[in-house]
């Protein structure tokens, strides 16, 4: 859009508060507009003076006043258009040629009407492109990902150390696999090839050292471009020129739930969204059961199939890559922090994306069977899904408790996941339902499969307080959820019967779990199971009925 352009005017007309800075003189003088400063400038004599945007339009409009008597007096003017101003178009207006013709004084009035119009609105023309480029991801995302490396140049290995949770390292450029030596080469035509190599565990649990040493490394290495010999024995496979790689490892304490999300599918969403699905995902540690069970996921991340960095020997080359993933806090996203500040609600709208298309269809030829059949109930009952679990921490008297749950009115279903159980049906009933129970334990993850506003009742057993709150609690309220924590008594643990009222570890369980995470492993989360006091408990399910009533009418 133009919007800087110059126009001749007469000494006088300029503010007196600028005429001191000028020479007196009679040549005329030219006016500048840029939207770039906001300012406009008077140019005499090989001389320049910038004034306010709002004195410069005050110029302009003297100068049109002034232009009207001179056409009524007869003054002899000339008009010229020159290109300048970084691609705007200036015009300059002198005293020389007398303009006969009426229609070309009207063009004149309307062409420099136009080009000033042209430089009001650029402010705002451009403000809102500029909100459009940020809301849209053009800003480097390496501001967000590894600040240290932003605005690095091109061909260039750039690892941000400092995290707590994780590292992370960037390379610009011409970026090839070498699974052999555990190696991703960088080839470059600039001094940087000189540099020592970088290592990293592309995993998000640095601060713990005793998994991090199960952690396969990589070593991020620059190699010569224009060297035969290792450009010979580099050539490209399967080559993705336009699309970057983001390299993760899923090992560590996968095949837990929780830690698959937290570590693994969370810290990737936060780290590749901003590619809009034109990213490669390369897994270290590749397990095919992983890649099976958040293939929906992934495939809502990526258009790309992801690549097993050590089973596949073949060269893959990008035109840049991420190694290592950015984590946030527990199961959450920090909209600060994310290039259009994105919400834990965005990552769950992924979730919708990745399994709602498939379940739709299932409900809908369920729905129909159930009404021809006539077994459908009319009459509304708010869902409640009850986590069950087995071994430790589990519940005792659950039989009792989905009775008191219907005699409250709530239609109730018992979902028992196992690490086979495909994620989609978990999602499936989670997604409908108007409240969770569970016992504190990995399987309360899954409150990620929850609507905003619907239930989340999280039972603490003695000495899990911290982690419950801490893991699920606290990101559950993030996900907008209405959350209950309900803190057992010492009666409803069965340590209580183990131990007796007066020992320390029912007592004063912080004693204990102060002695460190194996302390509270093999005592609280190994050995206790929980016995509700169903009349203590019914407080906060019937509050909870109350929720679902109202929030469904």
């Amino acid at each position: 859009m133009f919007s800087c352009f110059s126009v001749g005017v007469r000494e006088r007309q300029i503010p007196e508060r600028h005429k001191k800075r000028l020479y007196k003189t009679p040549l005329s003088l030219s006016l500048s507009l840029s939207h770039f400063t906001g300012e406009c400038s008077y140019g005499l004599a090989g001389f320049l003076v910038r004034i306010p945007k709002v004195d410069c339009l005050w110029v302009f409009f003297q100068e049109m006043v002034q232009y009207h008597r001179l056409i009524k007096k007869g003054e002899k003017l000339k008009v010229s258009v020159e290109q300048g101003c970084s691609g705007a178009t200036p015009v300059s207006v002198s005293g020389d040629v007398y303009l006969k013709s009426a229609k070309q004084k009207i063009l004149l009035i309307i062409f420099i009407s136009f080009l000033c119009c042209c430089y009001i609105f650029s402010f705002s023309s451009f403000s809102l492109i500029d909100a459009f480029s940020r809301e849209d991801g053009l800003m480097p995302y390496e501001q967000f990902i590894a600040p240290l490396c932003s605005g690095f140049s091109y061909g260039t290995i750039c690892c941000d150390r400092t995290g707590f949770r994780s590292d992370i390292c960037i390379m610009k450029g011409d970026v090839r696999t070498h699974s052999a030596s555990s190696s991703i080469f960088l080839f470059t035509s600039l001094k940087n090839k000189s540099k020592s190599p970088e290592k990293i565990k592309p995993y998000t649990r640095k601060w713990e050292t005793s998994v991090m040493e199960t952690v396969q490394e990589l070593d991020l290495v620059y190699r010569d471009a224009n060297d035969e010999h290792h450009n010979n024995n580099n050539v490209c496979d399967v080559a993705y020129h336009n699309v970057p790689a983001v390299f993760f490892s899923t090992g560590g304490y996968t095949g837990n739930v929780y830690h698959e999300f937290n570590e693994g599918i969370i810290p990737l969403f936060i780290t590749s969204h901003h590619f809009n699905k034109k990213v490669v995902f390369v897994i270290v540690e590749y397990r095919n059961w992983w890649v099976t069970k958040y293939g929906d996921i992934l495939s809502q991340l990526s258009d790309y199939p992801p690549v097993d960095f050590s089973g596949d020997k073949r060269t893959y080359c990008f035109k840049d890559a991420i190694v290592g993933l950015k984590i946030h806090d527990e199961l959450s996203v920090v909209p600060s922090l994310m290039l259009g500040n994105k919400t834990i609600l965005d990552f769950r709208n992924v979730l919708d994306h990745a399994y709602w298309p498939r379940i739709h269809g299932l409900i809908q030829d369920e729905e129909e069977a159930e009404n021809k059949t006539g077994t459908r109930s009319r009459d509304f009952k708010p869902r409640l899904v009850i986590m069950s679990r087995n071994g430790s921490r589990e519940l005792l008297n659950e039989n009792l408790l989905v009775e008191l749950a219907e005699e409250i009115g709530f239609s109730v279903e018992v979902l028992r996941p196992d690490k086979t159980t495909e994620l989609a049906k978990i999602y499936r009933s989670l997604n409908s339902s108007d409240v969770m129970i569970g016992v504190h334990g990995a399987a309360m993850t899954h409150f990620l499969f929850l609507k905003p506003r619907t239930m989340f009742i999280q039972i603490i057993p003695l000495g899990t307080e911290w982690a419950a709150e801490t893991y699920y609690g606290e990101p559950a309220k993030k996900l907008r959820l209405k959350y209950i924590g309900y803190k057992i008594k010492p009666r409803e643990s069965s340590l209580y019967y183990e131990y007796g009222g007066d020992d320390p570890i029912i007592r004063d369980p912080k004693s204990f779990t102060r002695k460190g995470w194996n302390y509270t492993k093999k005592i609280y989360l190994e050995r206790q199971n929980v016995s509700l006091d169903l009349n203590g408990f019914k407080k906060p399910l019937s509050r909870a009925y109350k929720l679902s009533i109202t929030r469904n009418k």
